[in-house]
C-alpha cells in the first residue's frame, strides 16, 4: 500500500513539473548564447528559474552489493528582495529505490526527506559570487527506510567565480536533527567542489562536482572523484535544457555500505528572463 502510494504521490509530482515546463515553455521567448546557458546553469544560484531532474545511480550498496537510485527532483526559484539583493531558493525531493540492507528485507521504493535551501545573495555580485542561508530537512519520507523521523536544520553556503571558460566554486552545508533520542539524532556534512570548463558557443563543457558526505555521528565518509560531460540544447524551439552524465569512483566510503561507484545523469530545464 505504501509502495502505491509513493508511486501515486510521484507520478503527481512529476506531472505538476511536466505541466510548468510546458506552461513557460510556451511562454518564454528570451534569446542567450548556449555559452551564456551553461555558464548559468553551472551557477547553484543564479537569477533564473531551473528544475533539474538528477539522477544518481549507486554500484555494489550494502551487504548484498546492491544497485540503489535516487533521483532528486530540485526546482530553483529566485525571489527578488529588491535592488540589491535576491533569495535564491532550492528544494530537493528525492525518490529512492532502496535495496536490501539486512535478512528478510525487500527493496524499497518510495519518496526521501525533503530539503529546502534558500540562499541570501547579491543582485550585483563582484568578482565572486556568493549566497548564505539556511537549510533545513524535512521529515516526507514514506518509509523509514527511507528517511528520518526528526526534522533539521543548519547553515549553507556556496561561492564561485565565472572566469572566462571556466565556472568554479563550492557549496557546503551541515544539517543537525532537532530533538530525537541518540539513536535518531544526525549530523551530516556536505560538501561539493565544482570545476566547469565551456567549449566556447557549443554549450559543450566538461564538469567535475563530486558530492563529499560525512556523518559526524559515525566518523564515515564518501570521497567520489570522477566527472564527465555536458550539453546545452533547446526543445519546443527555445527552451533550453542542461543536460550532463558523470561517473565516480568512491576512494571513501562506509566499509560494508558502499556505495563503491556511482553515476549521475541530470537533464535541468531553464528558464532565464
Amino acid at each position: 500500500m505504501r509502495r502505491v502510494k509513493a508511486t501515486k504521490t510521484l507520478l503527481i509530482t512529476v506531472a505538476m513539473l511536466v505541466a510548468l515546463v510546458l506552461i513557460a515553455a510556451s511562454a518564454w521567448a528570451a534569446e542567450q548564447s548556449s555559452e551564456e546557458l551553461a555558464k548559468a546553469a553551472q551557477n547553484p544560484i543564479a537569477n533564473m528559474i531551473s528544475v533539474p531532474f538528477q539522477n544518481d545511480t549507486n554500484f555494489n550498496v550494502g551487504p548484498e552489493k546492491r544497485t540503489q537510485n535516487i533521483l532528486n527532483i530540485q526546482p530553483v526559484v529566485p525571489i527578488r528582495l529588491g535592488p540589491d539583493w535576491n533569495l535564491i531558493t532550492r528544494t530537493i525531493m528525492p525518490v529512492i529505490s532502496q535495496p536490501p540492507f539486512g535478512p528478510g528485507q525487500d527493496t524499497q521504493f518510495g519518496i526521501g526527506d525533503t530539503v529546502f535551501s534558500a540562499f541570501l545573495s547579491p543582485a550585483k555580485p563582484g568578482e565572486f559570487i556568493w549566497g548564505v542561508g539556511p537549510i533545513a530537512q524535512l521529515p516526507t519520507h514514506t518509509d523509514n527506510r527511507l528517511g528520518s523521523t526528526e526534522w533539521g536544520l543548519g547553515p549553507t553556503a556556496v561561492v564561485l567565480r565565472i572566469d572566462g571558460s571556466m565556472v568554479y566554486g563550492a557549496l557546503v552545508n551541515n544539517v543537525w536533527s532537532l530533538g530525537g533520542n541518540d539513536k535518531k539524532k544526525y549530523n551530516n556534512f556536505l560538501l561539493q567542489p565544482f570545476f566547469n570548463y565551456n567549449f566556447g558557443k557549443t554549450g559543450t563543457y566538461l564538469v567535475s562536482a563530486p558530492i563529499i558526505t560525512a556523518n559526524w555521528s559515525t566518523g564515515d565518509w564518501v570521497v567520489p572523484i570522477g566527472g564527465g560531460m555536458g550539453q546545452i540544447f533547446k526543445i519546443f524551439g527555445k527552451l533550453p535544457v542542461n543536460a550532463t552524465f558523470q561517473a565516480y569512483y568512491n576512494v571513501a566510503h562506509p566499509e560494508d555500505i558502499g556505495p563503491e561507484w556511482s553515476t549521475r545523469f541530470q537533464l535541468q530545464f531553464l528558464f532565464p528572463e
